[in-house]
């Protein structure tokens, strides 16, 4: 007896060519609006940065002012840089910041970052339904983890810059009032600027650096997890 095969064509399973992300300019729009709605508490995070940075910058700035003052070779100056508390010998060319200054220095920068972390903990801790909602809605932890850095770095590179000026400024009209306009006259303007840019570089640094720990804490969670948290 012979028997009938029906040939059933196979079916394919739709395979999926790429996988749809947000663009980056989305994420930062994201993150810009997610800064607006948590405007007070980015602005004191903003403002521990402000205030390490001008220090950093103050002294830098003095020292390079310092320094060009010194390039005058004029004995007056000197001794005016060494009543100013600065520690020149009669051979010096150039002056650096004490060690006072830099562990002074380091330890503001340390506190800024120990700031910047529990200021970020603690946006996680609020934004908890906001982290799993995105999560249910396919969000990669990658794409969590952007959001918090792009906003580590708006706010770092905010708070850097009026720091890193502000310290820029008042380290020159200190030095104005110290020793008159050829503090002004005689300054390189190419070391002033490159230490308000490593000011900055430094600023937004620690402010990535204090919102990584958070960022990738944020970005493991597991949905459900986030949805049903208490705050």
């Amino acid at each position: 007896m012979k028997q009938n095969y029906i040939h059933v064509p196979s079916v394919k399973t739709p395979q999926i060519d790429r996988q749809v992300v947000l663009p980056f300019l989305k994420s930062l729009e994201i993150s810009f609006k997610n800064l607006q709605v948590r405007f007070f508490r980015s602005l004191i995070t903003t403002m521990s940065l402000v205030l390490a940075v001008s220090f950093l910058s103050f002294v830098n700035v003095s020292t390079d002012v310092a320094n060009s003052l010194l390039n005058t070779h004029d004995i007056s100056i000197r001794q005016a840089l060494i009543r100013s508390g600065y520690d020149v010998s009669p051979e010096d060319t150039s002056v650096g910041s004490s060690p006072k200054q830099r562990w002074i220095v380091i330890l503001s920068l340390l506190v800024c970052v120990v700031g910047i972390v529990n200021a970020q903990l603690m946006a996680v801790t609020e934004r908890f339904r906001e982290i799993g909602t995105m999560k249910c809605l396919g969000a990669l932890d990658r794409f969590i983890l952007r959001l918090f850095l792009i906003e580590a770095g708006m706010q770092g590179l905010a708070g850097a810059s009026i720091g890193a000026f502000a310290g820029g400024f008042f380290s020159l009209l200190n030095a104005f009032l110290s020793f008159g306009p050829i503090a002004i006259a005689t300054v390189a303007w190419k070391e002033i600027a490159l230490s308000v840019f490593l000011a900055i570089v430094i600023g937004c640094s620690l402010s990535l650096l204090g919102v990584l720990y958070p960022a990738i804490l944020a970005a493991k969670m597991q949905p459900v997890e986030a949805m049903r948290a208490e705050y």
